[in-house]
């Protein structure tokens, strides 16, 4: 009976994209407060709308918009993250560490050489599985539920591939160090991080870019993704000029600047394993969008980054992929249009052109439509809804591997593009296949997100409560079409009947 209802949900939840579109656009004041919880956070939950019940809808917005920095996460969390090596060693001396296993490998032999280069992979390998472990634990329990949001939606749109090169190893310093404080700050600080950050210079190149040796990579994805759009107005020729004005920007694998000749050593920039090598720069003058830069070293990426940031073409760009990750896959134009002019009014201030967006008619009637869950907002509010109740889980490895499954595994995007995000990405009959097998595990294997398998032997039981008494409290469950209720209605057993609205059409949308 399972198997039958599933595939009836398969169906609805394909066929079912469009259902409540019709539905009256209200004012901001009087936002209904489920569905904007859900769209703010990873996943609604009880104690979540109770908080912003509380506050209202416009206070809660606000609140959300401005990140308590003294927030803290359940105990036992914490903890772990803070028994990780990420927790515990800076991403420069692992990147040290990294490369001096590199290195000896050209000097050894036989298993010596296989054991070096084992240790070199297993440092990026677990460097990079601890900073998704951290983030889930994040999305799942922090009080800061839109800045671990938009966290995920800038690591995205600065995507960089954790397996290529040495990115795995500072992968952690990336998230932690240049996006997250950010993810709610000004662009042009936050394209300034992205910049001086190891991981994205090394992901797309720009360590071998130096003058005479020019590499275009990083210069051509910052204007086509990162800033302008590939509508943007940018040339060939303005490739060119900006990859010479990033020449000498790479990183380091010593902990002292480099040695180098006359006043260009006043000119060396090293913060942790980020460097400006002067001796690498092309000093000659550029033209960049039509604005002269005269060549000096570091300043003319200063100069750049206040171009790229101010541009309006990235004002228009930032804010289409704001709309479609919040209110709609074609977001109308009048949105956009006062997002634009909010970025630029304010200079770049992302929750000043988010709040804009979160005041729209346009983003009041997306919570009556509703938008449809990419594989990261299934999973983690799938987890919330079931879990808010019971201890926070410990194998959040589990809940990553679903995201594998899925398609879209943390930090593992090839291309610089980051993930699609539109619904017509994610889903296809095999996508709500796989979804509906996570519902069932959720439901009937909690030990998985508590025991590691070894472990098994050790279980402490954590029954999940009946959900659909859950919706029923947050008022949602009117919101559940006749069909889904009725099948939730003819369940044989609460597991069954949890595992139909987990699988439910309504739930894979936001």
């Amino acid at each position: 009976m399972v198997h039958i209802r599933l595939r009836f949900f398969v169906v609805c939840a394909i066929l079912g994209a469009s259902f409540g579109a019709t539905a009256a656009q209200p004012e901001v004041s009087a936002l209904p407060l489920p569905a904007l919880v859900d769209r703010l956070t990873w996943g609604v939950t009880t104690a979540e709308l109770a908080r912003a019940r509380e506050l209202g809808a416009q206070a809660y917005i606000d609140a959300q918009l401005r990140p308590d920095p003294r927030a803290v996460l359940p105990t036992d969390v914490q903890r772990r993250i803070d028994g990780m090596s990420i927790s515990k060693q800076p991403a420069q001396d692992a990147l040290i560490e990294v490369r001096e296993h590199q290195l000896s490998v050209q000097r050894l032999e036989g298993e010596k050489k296989v054991q070096a280069r084992k240790n070199a992979r297993q440092i990026s390998r677990t460097r990079t599985d601890e900073a998704g472990w951290r983030a889930t634990w994040r999305a799942l329990y922090s009080p800061n539920q839109l800045q671990e949001q938009m966290t995920w939606f800038w690591m995205n749109h600065f995507n960089v591939y954790s397996k290529k090169g040495n990115v795995g190893v500072v992968l952690d310093d990336y998230e932690e160090r240049a996006i997250r404080p950010r993810a709610l700050g000004k662009f042009r600080d936050l394209l300034e991080a992205t910049i001086r950050s190891p991981a994205m210079l090394i992901y797309l190149d720009n360590q071998y870019n130096r003058a005479g040796h020019i590499n275009e990579n990083y210069a051509r994805e910052l204007m086509e993704l990162h800033t302008l759009g590939v509508q943007g107005g940018y040339t060939q020729k303005d490739v060119q000029e900006l990859a010479r004005i990033l020449t000498g920007l790479g990183i380091t694998y010593n902990s002292t600047p480099p040695k180098v000749k006359g006043k260009l050593q006043q000119q060396v920039v090293q913060e942790g394993a980020f460097l400006f090598h002067p001796a690498k720069h092309d000093y000659g003058d550029k033209v960049l969008l039509g604005q002269r830069i005269t060549g000096q070293g570091m300043p003319e990426i200063d100069e750049a980054v206040d171009i790229l940031a101010r541009h309006a073409s990235t004002a228009r760009h930032i804010s289409v992929e704001l709309a479609q990750y919040f209110v709609a896959d074609d977001p109308p134009k009048p949105l956009i249009d006062s997002m634009v002019k909010t970025f630029q009014s304010s200079d770049g201030d992302i929750a000043a052109t988010l709040r804009t967006m979160f005041s729209s008619a346009a983003f009041a009637q997306s919570l009556t439509t509703r938008k449809f869950k990419d594989p990261v907002h299934y999973v983690y509010s799938a987890m919330r809804l079931a879990y808010a109740e019971n201890p926070p889980v410990t194998q959040v490895e589990t809940v990553n591997r679903w995201l594998s499954r899925m398609g879209q595994p943390l930090y593992q995007r090839l291309t610089p593009d980051g993930y699609p995000l539109t619904q017509s990405d994610w889903s296809g009959s095999g996508q709500m296949t796989v979804r509906f097998e996570l519902a069932r595990q959720i439901v009937t294997n909690p030990q998985s997100f508590y025991h590691a398998k070894e472990d098994r032997t050790k279980q402490t039981q954590h029954p999940l409560p009946r959900l659909i008494s859950i919706y029923e409290k947050l008022g949602l469950f009117h919101d559940l079409s006749p069909a889904t209720r009725q099948v939730i209605d003819q369940a044989k057993s609460a597991q069954d009947a949890n595992i139909y609205l987990l699988a439910s059409p309504e739930f894979m949308r936001r």
